[in-house]
């Protein structure tokens, strides 16, 4: 069912190390996980490195992890784990499985520029960001950035429903922009450890 998009995905990765693809999934489907996103309530404030220390000076986010206990974050997961299969098969890759939650940046929320490669430690190898906002503009900020090994800016991203992006999790710093708005999303990492 979603081989077209996942040849997409991997053949991009082999040759650019990233992919943003809109309108990636059905549009329904992409709704139904953005109406779980916003009626969501146990957010907790997200941490950063391996040990989730807490720094608002450098992150402002609050996540909550898919457990895959409802119809639609299964359904996601699902997707998921048919790419995850799929870069095994193709790029041999030997990812052992996958991580996500969904992520609230409310007004005022960002992300500093990060890898998502914990440092010392390769764990996470390929990272997935999908998006759940339905209305948004330039204006309205929360804006990933990628940048390439220069820290030169090379891809922005707004953060518009059923936006999918992946990349290689040791190969790009990030950031997550000021957003002006609330905002939501699901970040993932297929991992090997």
């Amino acid at each position: 069912m979603y081989e077209k998009i996942y040849s997409q995905i991997t053949d991009t990765l082999v040759e650019k190390g990233y992919i943003v693809i809109e309108n990636a999934l059905d549009f329904s489907f992409s709704q139904e996980l953005s109406q779980i996103a916003k009626t969501t309530t146990n957010y907790k404030q997200a941490g950063i490195s391996h040990n989730s220390t807490l720094d608002k000076n450098r992150r402002k986010d609050k996540i909550y992890w898919l457990d895959g206990k409802d119809n639609t974050t299964c359904k996601y997961l699902e997707f998921m784990n048919g790419l995850q299969n799929h870069l095994n098969r193709h790029l041999f890759l030997g990812l052992k499985y996958y991580e996500s939650h969904f992520a609230l940046y409310e007004k005022d929320d960002f992300y500093e520029k990060h890898l998502d490669a914990f440092k010392n430690s390769k764990n996470r190898i390929v990272t997935t960001v999908y998006y759940l906002n339905e209305e948004w503009s330039t204006e309205d900020g929360g804006e990933l950035i990628m940048y390439d090994t220069n820290d030169k800016e090379i891809q922005k991203v707004i953060p518009l429903i059923n936006t999918l992006v992946v990349f290689l999790s040791e190969s790009f710093v990030h950031e997550v922009l000021l957003s002006h708005k609330k905002r939501n999303s699901i970040a993932g990492w297929f991992r090997v450890d």
